[in-house]
């Protein structure tokens, strides 16, 4: 033992207790010599070699010569992962909360802040009283922590109460107007799950596409390509089901799925009535057909008014402008043709009604679409399969249980029809649903789900902030509203245990 460890030190030891070499052997003779002090022990172009010889009392001698090992290479230090993460806090009263957060900034002054929301994830229990701290540095989550223990606000401290969540979760998937340019790019890059399903997403898409999804979503190409009704609606359907794989991830999970226009091709997906490669067929064959047949023609708005009075005020322009959607009790789109849609807008505006333009060049939920029917006929043949995640459709209003209702046939009614998406949302309040996530790039239909009732309503991502610190802080507006959610799903891998401080208990 004592000879590996010279050997792995590169030191030869002193010979103990030996006060002066033995009269029996001649040491002029020869190059041995014995050590009465340590020195180094160079290699001299040759591993370092050591014979050792051992004498039993017994009579039982042992020899052996000892080679090093070759030298192992240096083992770097773990790097502490980048990114953005959640500090998760809880207690079962606020004032333990505040404590709480006081303790845990003591933690991170000194612990890895990727393993302290990694042992926060994983090793603590939840209860009623919830914060999260967003934070991408040691900074911010101590000036979180440290707001959160005063009682204050800051940038990146989500906080909320005890009350349960007033329903059921209901994931919504929306029509027009949540694109930007560079939608994905943050996140193709710090979330592997949403990575992995765009890939999917794009293999899906590419039999009938001329264009790369991946670079759309990551804004590399011409910003005239995504005014492009074949490539904005295909591009939108894959970040909305790139979204639901990330919410799953954390281990949210939709009771029911509801979409809006365009946005129930993504809803029939997610809820397993469309295959993936199916639904984009559909989103990709029908957009294509509205680019080479339907665009330049018409135009849509949102218009502040109920559905009744939207057709009174309409009735100038009857057969030629139309309520295509009721998005709530104040609220709907209107489209038709071109100059029609543009008197109509001018009047309603004159009159102080609130009006904006969506930014299309068609009139979908209108008679234009009925010049599409036969193309759709002949190119959406898709198998529709009974949905696995209730489906409520905004075309019936009905549930969608059953297979074959969602073939290529309804995805034609779905474009022709009015959306009657306010009055699905008010059947869902009344069958127990309460909380509604926007499965989106930017949220468009939060605000007439919050006219409808007492519900909670939120969004995924908003324009211009798609990355991880936006979805993150999604995820935990839902969570302290109470929602159950896996954090683990959502961090960085981590290499070392960082050990929590004790719960705050009151006394």
């Amino acid at each position: 033992i004592k000879m590996v460890e010279a050997l792995r030190h590169g030191v030869l030891p002193a010979t103990l207790h030996v006060a002066e070499p033995t009269p029996e052997a001649d040491w002029s003779a020869g190059a041995v010599e014995l050590l009465t002090e340590a020195r180094e022990w160079p290699r001299e172009g040759r591993p370092r070699r050591a014979g050792v010889s051992s004498f039993g009392v017994s009579g039982t001698n042992a020899h052996l010569i000892l080679e090093e090992a070759p030298e192992e290479p240096r083992a770097e230090e773990p790097r502490e992962p980048s990114g953005v993460v959640p500090l998760v806090v809880s207690a079962r009263k606020a004032g333990s909360l505040a404590r709480q957060a006081g303790r845990l900034a003591a933690c991170v002054e000194s612990a890895s802040l990727a393993g302290t929301a990694a042992a926060l994830a994983s090793g603590r229990a939840v209860f009623g009283e919830r914060a999260v701290v967003v934070a991408g540095s040691r900074e911010e989550a101590l000036t979180g922590l440290g707001a959160l223990a005063r009682g204050e606000t800051a940038p990146g401290l989500v906080t909320g109460g005890a009350d349960l969540l007033p329903g059921k979760i209901v994931w919504v998937f929306p029509g027009q107007g949540t694109q930007w340019a560079g939608m994905g790019r943050e996140l193709l890059e710090t979330s592997p799950v949403f990575a992995e399903r765009i890939a999917e997403c794009a293999a899906a898409l590419e039999p009938w596409t001329d264009w790369s999804l991946v670079e759309v979503l990551r804004g590399e190409t011409d910003p005239a390509l995504m005014e492009r009704v074949d490539v904005l609606q295909p591009a939108c359907f894959a970040v909305m089901v790139g979204l639901a794989a990330v919410w799953r991830s954390a281990g949210v999970r939709p009771d029911a799925v509801l979409g809006h226009s365009q946005g129930e091709i993504a809803a029939a997906c997610v809820a397993g009535a469309l295959s993936l490669e199916d639904a984009a067929r559909v989103v990709a064959l029908r957009s294509r057909a509205i680019a080479a047949e339907l665009s330049g023609r018409g135009g849509m708005a949102s218009v502040a008014l109920a559905e009744d009075e939207a057709l009174v005020r309409l009735a100038p322009w009857a057969g030629r402008v139309e309520v295509a959607a009721v998005n709530g009790p104040t609220s709907v789109v209107v489209a038709g043709d071109t100059g029609a849609l543009d008197e109509a807008l001018e009047a309603l505006a004159g009159e102080g009604v609130r009006v904006r333009r969506v930014a299309v060049d068609y009139a979908s939920h209108t008679r234009h679409v009925e010049d599409i029917r036969d193309t759709l006929a002949e190119t959406l043949n898709v198998t529709a399969q009974a949905p696995v995640v209730p489906f409520l459709s905004t075309v019936t209003g009905e549930w969608i249980g059953d297979a074959g209702v969602v073939d290529g046939a309804y995805w034609y009614r779905n474009l022709r029809q009015q959306v009657r998406f306010g009055p699905a949302v008010a059947d869902l309040l009344g069958q127990g649903y309460g909380v509604f996530v926007e499965v989106s790039a930017h949220p468009v239909l939060v605000q007439p789900i919050s006219e409808l009732g007492d519900v909670v309503a939120l969004g995924t991502l908003r324009r211009d902030d798609g990355g991880m610190r936006r979805l993150l802080t999604s995820v935990a507006e839902l969570f302290v509203r109470g929602a159950a959610v896996d954090w683990t799903g959502l961090l960085p891998p981590v290499s070392a245990q960082v050990e929590l401080p004790t719960y705050a208990f009151d006394h």
